[in-house]
């Protein structure tokens, strides 16, 4: 988010977390002076996806979430309307959702699509009933992927889950082959508000 905020210094850029916890480094990066690094246009809010301020409802031209897990990436794939409204709701019109996801089976979160295809599938089921076309679909960008949690998240570490040579090894089906969700699979879809 302060790459973005940086890089477009006129645009207005939030960052929007259920848990304020989770924004303290970057709120306090922000709030350095703009010679140090500050990021003076980025703000943040927190609220969850669910419960979006009302304000920002059809405020946003893009809208990006980054390895969303828990109820957002629940609700990225359609087994949470209320979190998806609440992205959705968040998209001006003409504006754009940008979702890049990577579940996997370790996540441990029950329904869940894996592959790629099913990934996207199961989002374009999700945001096009409420408003949102799919546009593009494909494999993240090491731009996308280069934030420092999407990092983390592939390398096997984030979520609070680090995973044994116990577990590594029951991802993978009889003769050697790894199931089907075992490894992160990263993807970026694009969605057009009309």
């Amino acid at each position: 988010m302060l790459a973005v905020a940086g890089a477009e210094p006129t645009t207005l850029v939030l960052g929007l977390d259920a848990d304020a916890a989770s924004m303290v480094e970057a709120s306090r990066r922000a709030a350095r002076p703009a010679r140090r690094g500050g990021r003076p246009n980025a703000r943040f809010v927190v609220a969850a996806a669910e419960r979006p301020p009302v304000p920002l409802l059809g405020a946003a031209h893009l809208v990006t979430v980054r390895f969303p897990w828990g109820s957002l990436l629940r609700g990225c794939l359609g087994l949470d309307a209320a979190v998806a409204a609440g992205v959705a709701g968040l998209v001006a019109t003409e504006g754009t959702l940008e979702l890049t996801l990577a579940p996997a089976l370790h996540d441990g979160l029950d329904g869940l699509p894996l592959e790629p295809a099913e990934v996207e599938l199961a989002a374009a089921g999700t945001f096009e009933p409420i408003g949102l076309r799919l546009i593009e679909a494909r494999p993240a960008t090491d731009a996308e992927i280069g934030t420092t949690w999407g990092r983390r998240l592939l390398r096997g570490g984030g979520r609070g889950q680090r995973r044994s040579e116990r577990q590594r090894r029951s991802e993978r089906q009889p003769g050697g082959e790894r199931q089907p969700g075992g490894e992160r699979q990263p993807r970026t879809l694009r969605f057009r508000a009309s």
